[in-house]
This record gives structure tokens, C-alpha cells and sequence, in this order.
């Protein structure tokens, strides 16, 4: 249930990466909106209203992840310490053949939806089979999510024919376009590697018409060109140009093995880069170029990926490991700044993914807000919300408001019963050998 106001009060208030946070802030939001804020002295009298307290605590917009294969909760540690190669055709393919399905996906997707929540982050853009299964755990966690079906060339979870790759993902859209606010459904082609290039454009033109963001992961591994299905062009990104895949409502994820020349199309084109850094370093794919993307005016945005390749979906830990390795490959310290990283998790990410009323606090926005706990010793003394980005932890995360309801009260979770869903994770667990 959504009440009707909420008033945060006592608060350090962070409104967005190009302002200084500000003490002894009030914020008021009504229904599922933030309505107005301002310094503790003209705070207003809200009768009714549901009053929280955020002395020695900070109020920031929730966090987006950007890139997220939430089902995969259930691989977490299966298939460690491999190469991209090995992990995902050897481990990770035979796995999912074995083990998903419609009750798999719906309870692994809660298990996720309650490590984000409990770790700030109120969106994702999820991608996976089975994909209306999702949609529901996410739907019944209280997150907000694009909600992208899988589509490859192969028999899938869900979809044994491929010939019906197209037809299942234009039902599940049919289902979810207009059944909740907080719910986008949209299209997921795997990869060139798994997808052909008729597979591509059909999956695109499905996008176009329904009006939904279109997913892809491209340039992630160095090899990934050998395994193209039928190349169009000499680079994975200049294969997709060449089928004409690039606009504002495709999305790359990874995008790690880019030239010069990869770099100029995606800027020309007004596509959307999603990066995870964890994942590319655990899988050793390389470091992607996101601070020379950035300098030029593409959007970069920032993802966990799935918890078999990273494997947490902390985003606190994704910043840190973002900045830091920006400044490592440049051997610049002045590279991706704490403020450019966090804006990679809130108004980047609320800008590829189409989400214009998220990302920042301002009236009018959704009140998807997340409290912090600052007087934890890794973040004290608090200068600046650089702290965020090189100390901060999920675990710093009190409370969690989404789309003005609030999921988490003081470290409790509020909107799902989290016992049974470890419960019913254990049980899954047990073919795969959990202990």
C-alpha cells in the first residue's frame, strides 16, 4: 500500500551528481512522487503524513542496475575462476538447459530482487527466459524493472523451437505493456554469436513496433568476432551498424572491445553503453573504455550482470570497482570522478534506459528513494559523496522507497516474505550440489 505522504526529515540530502549534498534537508513525497524539499527550518506541517527520521543519514535517489540476469541467483559460485569461453558453453549453457524453468526463474528472481532492495537498488533492467516469471517476482518485490525476454537461435528455457523465438517475446510484451507502471517489457537478443542477423532485425523491428528498449550483449569478449554468425561488418558494433541496430532505444552491454572507429558509430548513433566491471574482470574479458566514451557524449551506464559472473549484485561495489579501474587503465587518478561514477547508477542509467523521471531527486520525479546509515565507521568522517563511491556498501542502505511505497524500514524488508524464498532457494539448490 502506498500512503498518501511520506516526510523524510534531518536528512543529507543528495539530489544529483552535479550538486554538493546539503544537511538538515526535509523531503515530502505524496502518493508516488516526490513533492517538495528544503532546509529543516521550512519544514511543513504534513498531518497524516507517514514521518521518518534521517538523522545521520543520507537520502539519495535509488540505484539502477542497468544490466542484471536476476534467475541466475541459482549459479552463484557454481562455475568459478574461467575463462568467457569455457564458462558460459561449458558450465553456464548446460546449466540453464538442466535447471530453468517457470518456477525456477520466478523464485530466483525474488532472491535477487531482495539482495538489490536490500542493497539500494530500486530499478533494473533484467534480461532472461522464461521472462513474464521475472516480471511477476519483480513485480510482487515492490522493484521497478524493463523486463527484457531472451531471444536466440537455439532451443531456450521456454521457447524449445527457435522458430518461435519472435512470437514468444511479442506474447510476453502483449501481457506486460500496459499490466503496471513499474513494469517495461522489452526485447533481449542474446548476442551476434547466438542471434543471426535475420534473427537480429527481426528482434529489432519487435522493439520498434512495440515501442520497447532493445537489449544486446556486444564487444565483450576479444574473440567474440570469430563467433559472429554470418558478420556484416569487421567489428562486432560495425555488424550491428551494418544491419542498422543502432538508435536511441538500443542498449549495448559490455562493449569492452571497441576501436576508435566502434566508438564514433555508437556516439553518431544516440545508442545507450552499459558496462560490469566486476564481470569483466572476474571473466577477464579486459576494461572497457567508459571514461573516453563518456568525454565524448555517449551515455555510459553501469550493471552487475548475473550473479554467476560477478558475484554479488552490489552496486556500492560496482562503483568502487568502476572509478578504479577507469584511473588504472589511463594510469590517470583524475579519471571517472566519484560524482561521474555515481551518475552512472542514477541519471545515466534513467537516461539509456528511457526512465525520465528517475535518476535524480526534483519535483515531480518518482519517489524512488533510499535512506543510508552514515554513521557507520568505514563512512565517517563524511566530506563529500565521493565516501559513497570508495567506502560505501550496500549494507550502509536503511530504508527503500519505490514509486512512493516503502519495501525496506530499517534494514527490514517490508514487501516479500524473504524466508520462503530462501527456502524455496535451498531446494532448487540441492540437484546442482548445494551444500
Amino acid at each position: 500500500m502506498i500512503p498518501a505522504s511520506i516526510l523524510f526529515s534531518n536528512v543529507t540530502l543528495y539530489t544529483d551528481s552535479h550538486t554538493p549534498p546539503a544537511p538538515q534537508q526535509w523531503l515530502l513525497c505524496r502518493d508516488n512522487l516526490i513533492h517538495s524539499f528544503g532546509p529543516m527550518a521550512t519544514v511543513p506541517n504534513c498531518p497524516g503524513a507517514v514521518s521518518l527520521d534521517g538523522t545521520g543519514r543520507l537520502l539519495m535517489p535509488g540505484l539502477i542496475n542497468g544490466h542484471n540476469h536476476c534467475a541466475m541467483t541459482l549459479f552463484r559460485g557454481l562455475a568459478d575462476d574461467l575463462e568467457l569461453s569455457e564458462w558460459l558453453t561449458g558450465h553456464i549453457f548446460p546449466a540453464e538447459a538442466a535447471h530453468v524453468n517457470k518456477e525456477m526463474v520466478y523464485w530466483c528472481t525474488k532472491l535477487a530482487a531482495a539482495e538489490m532492495i536490500l542493497s539500494g537498488t530500486t530499478t533494473v533492467a533484467d534480461g532472461y527466459f522464461h521472462e513474464g516469471q521475472a516480471a511477476r517476482a519483480l513485480h510482487e518485490s515492490g522493484m521497478r524493472a524493463i523486463a527484457a525476454h531472451g531471444i536466440i537461435d537455439f532451443p531456450a528455457p521456454g521457447v524449445a523451437d527457435p522458430n518461435q523465438n519472435i512470437t514468444a517475446v511479442a506474447e510476453f510484451i502483449e501481457e506486460w505493456k500496459a499490466r503496471d507502471e513499474r513494469i517495461t517489457p522489452a526485447v533481449f537478443a542474446h548476442s551476434p554469436y547466438t542471434c543471426s542477423p535475420a534473427t537480429l532485425l527481426a528482434a529489432k523491428t519487435l522493439s520498434k513496433d512495440q515501442g520497447v528498449p532493445f537489449f544486446i550483449h556486444i564487444a565483450e569478449s576479444k574473440q567474440e568476432q570469430k563467433i559472429i554468425m554470418d558478420p556484416q561488418g569487421t567489428s562486432p558494433i560495425r555488424h550491428l551498424a551494418a544491419l542498422d541496430l543502432l538508435d536511441s532505444d538500443t542498449v549495448l552491454v559490455h562493449c569492452v572491445w571497441l576501436d576508435n572507429e566502434d566508438i564514433d558509430i555508437i556516439r553518431k548513433s544516440g545508442a545507450g553503453v552499459i558496462i560490469c566491471p566486476q564481470s569483466h574482470l572476474k571473466l577477464a574479458s579486459g576494461i572497457s573504455r567508459a571514461s573516453s566514451m563518456n568525454a565524448l557524449g555517449i551515455p555510459v551506464g553501469l550493471g552487475t550482470d548475473g550473479a554467476a559472473s560477478n558475484n554479488g549484485l552490489d552496486l556500492f561495489a560496482e562503483l568502487d570497482i568502476l572509478a578504479k579501474t577507469q584511473k588504472l587503465r589511463k594510469l590517470d587518478a583524475t579519471t571517472m570522478p566519484a560524482a561521474q561514477a555515481l551518475a552512472a547508477v542514477t541519471e545515466n542509467n534513467a537516461e539509456i534506459l528511457g526512465l525520465k523521471k528517475l535518476g535524480k531527486i526534483a519535483p515531480g520525479f518518482k519517489a524512488d528513494l533510499i535512506l543510508l546509515n552514515l554513521k557507520q565507521p568505514h563512512l565517517q568522517p563524511f566530506y563529500s559523496c565521493d565516501s559513497l563511491v570508495y567506502s560505501g556498501s550496500g549494507s550502509d542502505v536503511n530504508t527503500v522507497v519505490i514509486n512512493g511505497r516503502i519495501v525496506l524500514c530499517e534494514g527490514e524488508l517490508l514487501s516479500f516474505d524473504l524466508a520462503e524464498t530462501l527456502e524455496e532457494i535451498r531446494s532448487l539448490a540441492v540437484p546442482l550440489g548445494h551444500l
